[in-house]
């Protein structure tokens, strides 16, 4: 397999396994933690050390990733996202549980860095932004098919055979990958680390990206125990959170095409964040929950490709692993370490919304860090 539109589809099929995996916990939220006896804080933590060992497996996963080769590394970090998605689904209490997800966790972020530079290697130059964009969309894929279905799986079943599902579909992927071909040659690869301007670019970008992903899983992880609240059903709100991400599905790609078309991401990145945030703030307040995800999703679809792109288009190709493994390190550690924080927030106020609150406020700083980005490259 040699097309670039190919390989992007067959990255984006293999990609939706960490958004289905990830969103698990909270889909499954009220019946994880009656059977558990898990607080808020404690199923935050959960979501949380998904992504917690991209703080630490972001650089070295991309260095290693080119010593011993991008695709092999791809199809082991399958392999533990299987194993740890079993592990979670057969867990007894909280420890079993946190054990299975930094096992899923060390996959699902390795993979995710590996896949980023996979693709920016293909579309090297050319259509970047919508590449990117269309498959950074594959993760809210994962994401909105987690709250859409697992919800509804759970009551019907129990909460570990939708967390296996999870496993089950890592599996797939795992299969599949086993198409991929390397992209051509794009320029040699430097050894050692960043310094300098290009570490700040790289840092800078992570906390904006970071910043941009936190406040949404934040409003997905904690927005359907929002809607419980005013009523409904689990069914019904993870249905309802889920209409935020189906609309994603087409608002990034449009996003991404819109960006590389556009002299300068800064206007779509500003605009997008401040006016998810907006709307964020004001979800508790609606009293029809349904339009006021739709519109979140809509508002969110401008950012993700032009953030992601920054480094591409900042960044000299043979930097551009190191820089991602920079930028992934910063975006992990920022969102293992929001999730807790926003359930805390929701132990400490005792308010469903509080956490809704919260997710608005680190979606506003997305234009801090994209303020700093653009100052140190213009420095």
């Amino acid at each position: 397999m040699d097309n670039r539109w190919a390989i992007l589809a067959l990255v984006f099929i293999t990609r939706t396994a960490t958004g289905f995996q990830f969103q698990s916990v909270a889909s499954v939220a009220p019946l994880m933690v009656a059977d558990l006896h898990l607080s808020y804080a404690e199923l935050g933590a959960l979501s949380g050390l998904y992504v917690l060992p991209g703080a630490f497996f972001s650089l070295p996963g991309s260095m290693i990733g080119r010593h011993f080769g991008e695709h092999r590394l791809v199809l082991g970090s399958l392999a533990l996202m299987l194993v740890g998605g079993v592990i979670t689904a057969s867990a007894g209490g909280f420890a079993s549980a946190a054990a299975g997800r930094l096992i899923s966790g060390v996959g699902a972020v390795v993979m995710n860095i590996l896949l980023s530079k996979m693709v920016a290697d293909w579309f090297a130059g050319k259509e970047v932004s919508t590449a990117l964009a269309v498959m950074l969309s594959s993760w809210p894929v994962g994401l909105g098919a987690a709250v859409a279905t697992l919800g509804h799986l759970a009551a019907v079943t129990s909460w570990r055979t939708s967390v296996a599902v999870t496993a089950i579909w890592s599996g797939v992927g795992l299969m599949l990958m086993q198409l991929y071909r390397d992209a051509p040659a794009t320029g040699a690869f430097q050894r050692g680390g960043l310094a300098g301007r290009d570490l700040k670019l790289s840092i800078s970008a992570g906390f904006a990206w970071g910043c941009f992903n936190a406040s949404l899983i934040a409003i997905l992880g904690f927005g359907p125990s929002l809607l419980i609240a005013q009523g409904a059903s689990l069914g019904d709100a993870g249905f309802t959170v889920s209409l935020a991400i189906w609309v994603t599905i087409i608002s990034v790609p449009l996003g991404g095409l819109i960006n590389d078309r556009l002299s300068s991401p800064t206007p779509l990145i500003v605009g997008g964040s401040l006016v998810a945030a907006t709307i964020t703030l004001f979800i508790p307040a609606f009293a029809h929950a349904a339009p006021a995800f739709c519109l979140v999703g809509l508002a969110v679809g401008g950012p993700p490709g032009a953030l992601m792109a920054l480094l591409p288009r900042a960044l000299q190709p043979g930097h551009l692993a190191a820089g991602f493994g920079v930028f992934y390190t910063v975006f992990y550690a920022m969102m293992a370490a929001t999730q807790p924080v926003a359930g805390l927030v929701r132990d400490l106020v005792g308010d469903p919304a509080a956490p809704i609150i919260f997710a608005a406020i680190v979606m506003a700083a997305t234009t801090a860090g994209l303020a700093l980005f653009r100052r140190i490259e213009s420095g």
